[in-house]
């Protein structure tokens, strides 16, 4: 599996519909109450504002960036392909295992690529004036880095840096945006979706300085007008945001006794974000027990320094945490004490 979110593919196999699968493949906010917005004639006739004036107000009054401090692009993705287009460095360092669109956008420019293992070699010096990306929190094992010492490797080795901050919110963790002010050759990946509980509004944020910004010419109406209202209501709706955040804690706690207390797994990553990383050596058998009860869950095979005994279950809401629990009771345990690893 190169990404999660196959559920379309998956309601094919199995024969049916895709709303009957449960997706804890996909780590996007199990929290999405009911929207405010009509889709009318006019939003859909007329020219959107090009500008996005009011979605720029709402994301620099949550992020704490001034306007000409962020290019808008039609999710996350869109903005990390456009990024490695632009940045001239051949050389880049990608700290794996991360999200695998990095590799293909690198692949795509020609740029040469060295994986670091982040799990044994996480202080590896790169070469000077190379790019290096890093995920915070990581994925898929959600660890959340104080990065202060690889910023003075990367400093001191003239690197440019690419941070993905995209699973941050969920807990409260400590951003670097405020450093775009400092480093000239600091950029930031933000998702809207993950947070937000939109993964079907397709934007996505780089942040950086206004020089850098200014140079990346982002095309006019990138963005859809009903994307970019829903997402304005959505970053200036505080009760969404406490709400989430609550909700997140509660059932983070439920998705992880379940895990333990199935005694499938010798390992359970300690995680800083909405998903836990497992290890089972009978995670293809687990993966198609649940696929036959309909749950779709993440094989992690395709990640860089990782392999198929380990999967990814993604934070969901208690009815779909049960339905994992009765799923997981009907499959023969090993009765495994599991271990929460940090790595």
């Amino acid at each position: 599996m190169k990404h999660g979110a196959g559920i379309y593919k998956t309601a094919k196999k199995l024969g049916c519909e895709a709303d009957e699968i449960i997706d804890f493949s996909s780590n996007i906010n199990s929290y999405n109450p009911d929207i405010n917005i009509t889709l009318t004639d006019t939003m859909v006739v007329k020219y959107g504002d090009s500008s996005y004036s009011e979605l720029r107000k709402a994301i620099t009054k949550k992020y704490q960036i001034k306007k000409k401090q962020m290019a808008l692009y039609n999710g996350a993705t869109s903005a990390i392909f456009e990024l490695l287009k632009n940045l001239k460095e051949k050389r880049v360092y990608l700290y794996a295992p991360l999200y695998g669109e990095y590799e293909k956008a690198a692949r795509q420019e020609n740029k040469k690529i060295i994986k670091i293992n982040r799990f044994t070699d996480l202080y590896k010096k790169p070469k000077k004036n190379s790019l290096v990306v890093f995920v915070n929190p990581s994925t898929p094992d959600g660890k959340y880095y104080n990065l202060e010492k690889l910023f003075t490797i990367w400093k001191k080795q003239n690197c440019t840096i690419i941070l993905d901050e995209s699973f941050l919110e969920f807990e409260g963790l400590i951003s670097l945006r405020n450093q775009i002010n400092y480093n000239k050759k600091l950029y930031i990946i933000q998702s809207f979706s993950k947070f937000n509980a939109c993964a079907g509004v397709r934007i996505g944020a780089i942040f950086s300085g206004f020089s850098n910004i200014e140079r990346l010419k982002t095309p006019l109406w990138n963005l859809s007008s009903f994307d970019a209202q829903f997402l304005t209501q959505r970053l200036q709706d505080k009760t969404f945001e406490n709400k989430s955040k609550e909700l997140h804690q509660r059932h983070k706690q439920e998705l992880f006794k379940i895990l333990e207390e199935s005694k499938l797994f010798t390992e359970i990553c300690k995680s800083d974000s909405n998903f836990f990383l497992t290890k089972s050596e009978r995670a293809d058998e687990i993966f198609e027990h649940l696929l036959k009860h309909k749950i779709l869950v993440r094989t992690c095979g395709s990640f860089d320094f990782l392999d198929n005994t380990y999967l990814r279950f993604a934070v969901k809401e208690t009815n779909m945490h049960n339905r994992l629990t009765r799923a997981l009771s009907k499959f023969t345990p090993l009765y495994f004490q599991a271990n929460v690893v940090e790595y």
